[in-house]
């Protein structure tokens, strides 16, 4: 009996087994960005509490049920190159898209991603904004530490937003629908 031969694997294919296959240290984040690994260190206290600042608003004006997520990682379909973990991934409570979920899930259902700048602010601001974009998010929440402002990018289409709202730390931020409510970023300062 001859064994079968199989396909060689692509590289695309080689790199995401790669990927998967990693241990990272405690703390430390492996995402899989446009086709590169990137291995980043716990955050620190400053990151931790405007994502904590965000949420609260979120749990206490939201016109909707939401739930929040720190930890999920999204795969973007028919792009295994894109395995991203935000800083903060919120979805309507009655969808319960974490039950169950791997460490990835689908981005199918999520209404906000969330990203506070870090160690690499350009990987927030552009890299992973084009992810969230392909993976149809309706909405990318980024907080620009350097810039001290925080911007809402709306209406994906392809690889980007279309639409886009800057504001400076301390100014409110409208978030539309499904939170209508305006985000409050005078604690931010």
């Amino acid at each position: 009996m001859t064994a079968m031969a199989h396909e060689p694997l692509t590289q695309e294919e080689v790199l995401l087994k790669g990927f998967l296959a990693l241990d990272t240290p405690e703390g430390f984040r492996a995402e899989l960005i446009e086709g590169e690994i990137v291995v980043t260190p716990p955050p620190d206290g400053d990151h931790e509490d405007y994502i904590e600042l965000i949420v609260e608003q979120v749990y206490r004006c939201c016109q909707s049920k939401m739930q929040f997520s720190g930890t999920k990682g999204l795969k973007l379909e028919g792009c295994p190159k894109d395995h991203v973990i935000p800083d903060g991934t919120f979805a309507p409570r009655e969808r319960r898209l974490y039950r169950g979920a791997a460490p990835w899930m689908p981005c199918d259902g999520v209404a906000m991603v969330l990203e506070v700048t870090s160690s690499k602010p350009a990987t927030d601001r552009e890299v992973k904004r084009r992810c969230y974009a392909r993976g149809g998010i309706p909405l990318y929440l980024l907080v620009d530490r350097d810039a001290t402002a925080v911007t809402l990018f709306s209406d994906p289409e392809g690889h980007d937003y279309r639409e886009h709202c800057t504001r400076p730390f301390g100014k409110v931020l409208t978030l539309p629908d499904p939170f209508g409510f305006d985000l409050d970023t005078g604690a931010f300062l």
